[in-house]
């Protein structure tokens, strides 16, 4: 049952601020209509059905090409579409459990807590490696083959998880080691500050998310500046001009998306705002910015190197339209049949 006509904190800035790590429980009181509820979370599921539809169509179309499998640009793009199914059916899972339960099992809690912080870490790292893999095929052309092996694209991307544990475990460290375990057979608000809430967890997290900030913002504008003069000197010399451009659209996208995931690392400062400014509509704003920083940069993800690139878009068209054939084919011969 739906707890939205209860005078309590309204679950859903319980679920959110899952994602976006911070908490409100000691501010005001909000709460949802039962209409209300149920559409936000048929809003919800049916967006985070379709991205994942979508996502798994890509992840088939990859294992059934093996062109695919020789090309670390694939391989990176492919691990982020797994990434993002992970990251958005436990958000959207925390989002629905806050309506139905209310409160879980603190253990649950951690369970569903460290797959969704440790997924939520890994997308800026993937799209800070995509673009130096991009801006090394257009600008270091000759050293590409050298520098961005398949072995060493399996192996960023166990540093990729490996740099996400380094930030995320010793949180649960810090809970063993401070919180009795009593709290493990209790039941919680599964909000991360809820469950991480030492003083340490804090400071730790509010340094990682300026390094985090730092580092990857550092690494997109650099390699964006070196592709689109990359991109000017090829437009001067007339050769090689609609790679550059397609790589510099690429990079900007890339910086889109970050900017997008990066929002929650400032969540907690916009949101504040807002309910500063609109009091009233916080809780209709607050639905909003979750679309807009947990599922919009989900949906972003395929259209990057999906659906742009032609290489992955030719084939996933040969999948599609065999799909649609075959079923054609079905449907004239049980046809035929019926008939005789």
């Amino acid at each position: 049952m739906f707890l939205c006509n209860r005078v309590l904190q309204d679950p859903q800035i319980t679920s959110m601020n899952s994602s976006y790590g911070y908490n409100v429980s000691s501010g005001p009181s909000y709460r949802d209509s039962f209409s209300t509820a149920v559409a936000k979370n048929v809003i919800i599921l049916a967006l985070g059905l379709i991205i994942n539809y979508i996502n798994g169509t890509l992840i088939h179309t990859f294992r059934k090409h093996l062109i695919f499998y020789v090309n670390p640009r694939y391989i990176l793009f492919i691990h982020l579409v797994v990434n993002d199914m992970i990251q958005l059916t436990t958000t959207v899972s925390l989002f629905v459990l806050s309506y139905v339960f209310y409160k879980i099992n603190a253990a649950l809690c951690c369970f569903i807590l460290i797959f969704a912080v440790f997924t939520t870490l890994n997308t800026p790292l993937n799209l800070a490696f995509m673009a130096v893999e991009c801006y090394i095929a257009i600008c270091l052309p000759l050293r590409h083959t050298e520098l961005c092996t398949i072995k060493r694209t399996y192996i960023l991307i166990g540093w990729i998880w490996a740099t996400s544990a380094v930030s995320t475990l010793p949180d649960v460290f810090i809970i063993l080691a401070t919180e009795p375990m009593q709290l493990f057979y209790s039941t919680i608000f599964c909000e991360r500050d809820n469950l991480f809430r030492h003083p340490i967890n804090l400071k730790k997290r509010d340094v990682s998310y300026i390094i985090y900030l730092t580092g990857i913002w550092l690494t997109l504008f650099y390699t964006y500046f070196k592709i689109f003069f990359a991109a000017k000197e090829a437009k001067a010399a007339k050769s090689a001009d609609g790679d550059s451009k397609k790589a510099r659209n690429t990079i900007m996208l890339h910086g889109f998306q970050l900017l997008l995931c990066m929002l929650t690392y400032v969540a907690h400062i916009l949101l504040r705002a807002l309910l500063y400014w609109f009091p009233n509509h916080y809780i209709d704003l607050l639905f909003v910015c979750y679309i807009i920083i947990q599922i919009l940069p989900r949906f972003v993800s395929p259209i990057v190197y999906g659906l742009r690139d032609k290489t992955f878009r030719q084939h996933l068209k040969k999948y599609l339209l065999c799909t649609v054939r075959a079923s054609i084919n079905r449907h004239k011969s049980t046809e035929v049949k019926q008939t005789r």
